[in-house]
C-alpha cells in the first residue's frame, strides 16, 4: 500500500472513531444535610398516642447515611452551623468532643459556623476544628487567621468528576447571642457579599455547582401573601448563580425554588434530613435538574449504625454515674419547641424562673427562651428501663420521674445565676426588648417569676409594654424604684443583646442547672402550669 493510500486510510480510522464518541453522560450528585443538629445524638420522641415515634440519633442518622451513599456514591454530607452547642449532656459534659467524634463517623464532609459554635469562645471551638475529619467553611468572617486554624471560606469537592463548591455563611446576628468577646475580633460581615466573592473565586477554581451551607433560616410568614420570610429567604433573592442553598437555625421544613436556587431547610436535631439530588450535564457543567426529599429518619427504619455506637459508649457510662439518679417527680410534660418558648409563657419558664427567685430570695426572676433546650423530661436515656418516662423503651407515665440528666438537657449551656438590683426603668427597658421581635419568634423572650406583664405588638417596638405588676398586686412604675433580680450571667453580661444590663453590676451566684435541680427536689413532685404571667393584649 502506497504512503498515500495509508495516509488517507489512517485519516479515514479516526473520523470514524471520533464520530462514535458520545457526549459523556449526564451525573447526579446527591447532597445530605441537617440542620442545627445541637449534637442530638440520642433519637428524639415525636408524636403521641398511636402516632409516637422516636426519630433521628446519631447512630441512626448514619445507617440512614449509609444507604443513601450506597445507592449512589456521589455524595456530599453537610450541615449548617450549630452542629453542637445549646448540646444534651452526652456532648456538652465532654466539651463536645463526642458530637465531632460522631461526626467524622457519620460521614460528614463541610460544615459552617453559626452562633452556637461559639459558646465556648474560639479557644474552646479551635480544639474542634482540629479534631475534625470534615472541613469547616464560613466565607462571612473577617479577621479568620488571626483566630481560627483550618477554616476555609469555601471548599471544593471534586464529584463524579464535577467540581462542587460548597461555601460557608455565619449568621450575621451571632455576635449577639453568645457571651460578649466570644467570637474574639471575628467580624461577621454581609453574607450576599460575601457569598457573591466566593462563588467568582471558586469557579475561577474550575467549579461548576454552587452550594451555599448558610446558618440563615426561615422565620416567619408575609401575613398577606403567606409566604415564608426570613434571613434564608433574603439571602436566596439576593445572590445569583447558586443551585442549591440549605438554611439553618429556625426548625422550620421549607423547599422552595428561589432566584433559580433550591432552597431547602430542615426541621432541627435531626427529626428530619434532605436528600437533594443535582443533575448535571457534565459536558457542559449546567445543572438540569435539583429535587429535595425529606426523609423522617425513624429508628424502626434501620439497624443503628455500630461504629457510632461504639464511639458515644465509654462517655454514656460515664455519664451515667453522674446525671441518671432521680430527683422528682413532673406529673406530665413541662414542654418545649416549636418556638413556644421564644414566643409565650411556658410552664418550663416558670419553673427555671422560680427556682431562681425560690434560691436567693429576689423579688424578680427572668430566663430567656433561648436558653431553654428541651422539655421535661427530656431525651435524656438513663440506663435504668424502670422509670417512667416519655421515650418509647420505659415504664409509660404520666406521671414521669425526672433525673439529674433532665435537667442539664433543659439548661446545657452552663450559664450561672447573678443576683442585682435594677430600677423600674430598667425592667421597662428590659421587657421592652423582650418583646421587640414579636411575633416573630426569638431567644431574648424572657420568662418570668414574683410579677407579670402585659404588653400590646401593635405598638411601636420599644412602647409596647402596657403595665407591669408585682405579684402582691402592687405596680411597677416606670421610675427610679430599685427592685431585687435574679438573672443568668448570659444575660446579665449583655447576652441577646440585653445591653442595659452590661453595667457590670451583680453577685454571681451558682450554675443555673444546679439551682433547678435542687429546687426539683425540695419541691419533690412538679406540676406544669401556666397563668397569666405574661398576656398579650390589645391589638396582638
Amino acid at each position: 500500500m502506497s504512503m498515500r493510500y495509508l495516509k488517507i486510510a489512517t485519516l479515514s480510522l479516526m473520523v470514524t472513531a471520533c464520530a462514535t464518541v458520545s457526549a459523556p453522560d449526564p451525573v447526579t450528585i446527591q447532597l445530605l444535610n441537617i440542620s442545627d443538629w445541637h449534637a442530638q445524638l440520642d433519637p428524639l420522641t415525636v408524636g403521641s398516642g398511636a402516632t409516637q415515634r422516636t426519630v433521628g440519633g446519631a447512630a441512626t442518622l448514619s445507617a440512614y447515611f449509609k444507604q443513601d451513599r450506597a445507592a449512589n456514591p456521589n455524595t456530599l454530607t453537610l450541615t449548617g452551623g450549630d452542629a453542637y452547642g445549646g448540646s444534651p449532656p452526652l456532648s456538652s459534659f465532654f466539651n463536645e468532643i463526642p458530637a465531632i467524634e460522631a461526626m467524622n463517623v457519620m460521614g460528614f464532609d463541610a460544615d459552617t459556623f453559626g452562633n452556637h459554635n461559639f459558646d465556648r469562645g474560639i479557644q474552646g471551638l479551635q480544639p474542634l476544628i482540629d479534631r475534625a475529619k470534615f472541613q469547616y467553611v464560613s466565607a462571612n468572617l473577617q479577621n479568620l487567621e488571626a483566630n481560627l486554624n483550618k477554616v476555609k471560606r469555601y471548599q471544593i469537592f471534586t464529584v463524579g468528576g464535577v467540581k462542587v463548591a460548597v461555601i460557608g455563611i455565619t449568621n450575621p446576628e451571632a455576635p449577639t447571642l453568645v457571651a460578649p468577646g466570644a467570637l474574639g475580633t471575628l467580624k461577621v460581615t454581609d453574607p450576599v457579599a460575601a457569598a457573591t466573592q466566593a462563588r467568582q473565586m471558586a469557579r475561577a477554581e474550575g467549579a461548576r455547582v454552587f452550594v451555599a451551607i448558610t446558618h440563615l433560616g426561615v422565620t416567619g410568614k408575609d401575613p398577606a401573601t403567606q409566604a415564608q420570610t426570613g434571613p434564608l429567604i433574603d439571602f436566596a433573592k439576593s445572590v445569583n448563580g447558586f443551585d442549591v442553598i440549605f438554611g439553618d437555625h429556625t426548625n422550620e421544613q421549607f423547599s422552595a425554588t428561589i432566584n433559580g436556587a433550591l432552597v431547602v431547610e430542615n426541621l432541627s436535631k435531626g427529626a428530619t434530613y434532605s436528600k437533594v439530588n443535582v443533575t448535571v450535564d457534565r459536558s457542559t457543567g449546567q445543572v438540569t435538574e435539583r429535587t429535595n426529599t425529606f426523609v423522617e429518619p425513624v429508628t424502626t427504619g434501620v439497624t443503628p449504625d455500630p461504629a457510632v455506637e461504639q464511639v458515644l459508649a465509654p462517655y454514656r457510662a460515664q455519664l451515667a454515674q453522674q446525671l441518671d439518679r432521680k430527683i422528682g417527680v413532673a406529673t406530665d410534660v413541662f414542654p418545649r419547641g416549636s418556638n413556644i418558648e421564644r414566643l409565650r409563657e411556658v410552664a418550663l419558664g416558670n419553673l427555671i424562673a422560680d427556682a431562681f427567685r425560690d434560691r436567693y430570695g429576689t423579688q424578680l426572676a427572668v430566663q430567656n427562651g433561648g436558653s431553654i433546650r428541651s422539655a421535661l423530661p427530656s431525651s435524656y436515656t438513663p440506663q435504668d428501663k424502670s422509670l417512667r418516662r416519655p421515650t418509647p423503651g420505659y415504664q409509660p407515665g404520666p406521671p414521669y420521674d425526672v433525673v439529674a440528666g433532665d435537667v442539664y438537657s433543659v439548661l446545657p449551656f452552663g450559664n450561672t445565676v447573678v443576683t442585682r438590683t435594677v430600677t423600674g426603668a430598667q425592667l421597662y427597658a428590659v421587657l421592652e426588648h423582650s418583646v421587640s421581635s414579636l411575633p416573630a419568634a426569638n431567644g431574648r423572650f424572657l420568662q418570668v417569676s414574683g410579677f407579670s406583664f402585659t404588653y400590646d405588638v401593635s405598638k411601636p417596638v420599644g412602647s409596647r409594654i402596657v403595665s407591669v405588676t408585682l405579684d402582691s398586686g402592687a405596680p411597677i412604675q416606670k421610675d427610679a424604684t430599685v427592685y431585687t433580680l435574679a438573672v443568668s450571667d448570659f444575660i446579665n453580661a449583655g447576652g441577646d443583646a440585653y445591653t442595659m444590663l452590661a453595667d457590670g453590676q451583680g453577685t454571681t451566684r451558682e450554675p443555673d442547672a444546679q439551682v433547678v435541680l435542687e429546687y426539683i427536689q425540695k419541691v419533690g413532685t412538679i406540676t406544669p402550669s401556666t397563668g397569666q404571667r405574661i398576656r398579650a393584649v390589645g391589638g396582638s
